[in-house]
């Protein structure tokens, strides 16, 4: 009994969980759900609550510091210590062996420290700052990347159910072609080996449309892992391409290239060299005093039998204030030492930056150039889909005149069914190229 109710509720909550899934998403949609579900962004969003905790671990060590300490002892055998002899009346050179104390003892002891200065702790809490910003960067680029992955696999399951539906209409034209084809090779108006380069044709669309089925399958499993969404579960693109691509913003939505600043390469980059910057600067702090102030207080019990906890047990209080000071004067130049190391350390930082900033310039014009050479070619396509429509069409209709032969026939068929490829992909060019220049300058706009 109780195996069937953990069943039944084990049912109702994969069937609550079904429930909250959404069952279609838009391309908007899918982007929001990832960056809710991604696994690398979850991860990202960890370091950044890792980085606040940090942050108040770091601020705690200039608050004031409380400890309390127990210490309870029990002699099995107590220390004996010698006294010489004639202080008790004894012959001189002759010791007395003496037993001092209780068998049992328990101090207890309670101890607030607060720190007044130091130089490393000032410059920790300016580091923390450092680290955060570092961490939130991190966690947009991760973001930034699970943007672009999203785009471009919807992308590709919606590009991909347009193939499926140019070779099934291929496909239909061609078996009425086979079945008129054939009517007239039965009859004696036409060769069997025109039957046969329509069915070799046909047989080669048909491997096509299975392997275009199945790639469509592998690419929605890849969304689905992309943007965190269970891969048992069904889900339907509700956008269509034409709300992702769109011909007018191609002539007119061009990222400006000189606008670098926003990449997130070159902040993360940035962040290191204010980060050695900081570190540079830690170790020469280290060359500054200390100032600690503090406040003991302390309660000591004894007694030969453990009395401790009754109300005749006496206790002796002693308590204590004072300050430390800390004053390093000579580490044998290890202190200079890494005090050089880090100054090195923010020299190559900075090297690092610039660099970055270089290359990152150098990627953002050639994807720029990748970009519009896309939209040419996307605009080419077209155009060569356009005639590549009307050949074959042409060629149809000539065939059954007898204008044409069947491999002639063949070979225009061919010819589209390849640009129609090319003209998706071209399509694909131009969302991937645009994404890619557009996460680079990190001005991501689907």
């Amino acid at each position: 009994m109780k195996i069937n109710l953990f069943l039944i509720f084990t049912l109702l909550t994969s069937f609550a969980r079904g429930q909250d899934l959404p069952e279609s998403l838009t391309l908007e949609e899918a982007i929001t759900f990832g960056l809710k579900n991604n696994s690398a962004i979850i991860n990202a969003d960890l370091e950044i609550q890792k980085a606040y905790k940090e942050k108040w671990k770091t601020i705690a060590i200039g608050l004031p510091q409380i400890s309390a300490e127990a210490n309870y002892q029990n002699f099995l055998e107590r220390p004996v210590s010698l006294v010489p002899a004639e202080f008790f009346g004894g012959n001189p050179g002759e010791f007395s062996e003496l037993t001092f104390g209780t068998k049992q003892n328990l101090i207890g002891t309670v101890k607030l420290e607060q720190l007044i200065f130091d130089g490393s702790y000032l410059v920790g809490l300016e580091a923390i700052k450092v680290y955060l910003n570092i961490s939130e960067k991190l966690f947009e680029k991760t973001t930034l990347e699970v943007k672009k992955l999203t785009v471009t696999t919807y992308t590709s399951v919606l590009l991909a159910e347009y193939n499926v539906n140019f070779l099934e209409k291929n496909i239909a034209k061609l078996e009425d072609n086979l079945t008129e084809v054939h009517q007239l090779f039965k009859n004696g108006f036409e060769e069997e080996e025109s039957v046969e380069q329509i069915r070799l044709t046909l047989s080669s669309m048909n491997s096509k449309l299975k392997y275009a089925k199945n790639f469509i399958k592998i690419t929605e499993e890849i969304l689905k892992f992309v943007i965190g969404y269970p891969l048992d579960q069904k889900l339907v693109l509700s956008s269509g391409v034409e709300d992702i691509f769109s011909e007018a913003s191609l002539l007119t939505d061009k990222p400006d290239a000189d606008d670098i600043i926003n990449n997130i390469d070159i902040q993360i980059a940035e962040n290191k060299m204010n980060s050695d910057a900081l570190l540079f600067k830690l170790e020469k702090s280290k060359s500054l005093p200390k100032l600690m102030a503090f406040i003991n207080g302390t309660y000591t019990g004894n007694s030969n039998e453990f009395t401790f906890t009754e109300n005749s047990q006496k206790w002796f209080g002693s308590s204590l204030v004072g300050v430390k000071l800390n004053i390093p004067i000579f580490s044998s130049l290890g202190r200079s030492a890494n005090t050089q190391k880090a100054k090195i350390t923010l020299e190559q930082a900075k090297t690092n930056l610039n660099e970055v900033q270089n290359r990152v310039q150098i990627e953002v014009n050639a994807a720029l150039n990748d970009y519009q050479l896309a939209i040419e070619n996307y605009f080419t396509e077209k155009e060569n889909l356009r005639l590549a429509e009307r050949i074959e069409k042409k060629n149809q209709t000539k065939y059954f005149e007898g204008m044409v032969s069947s491999f002639e026939l063949r070979q225009a068929q061919l010819q589209l069914y390849t640009i129609q490829s090319s003209f998706l992909n071209s399509i694909n060019n131009v969302i991937t190229k645009k994404i890619e220049l557009e996460t680079l300058l990190n001005t991501p706009n689907p």
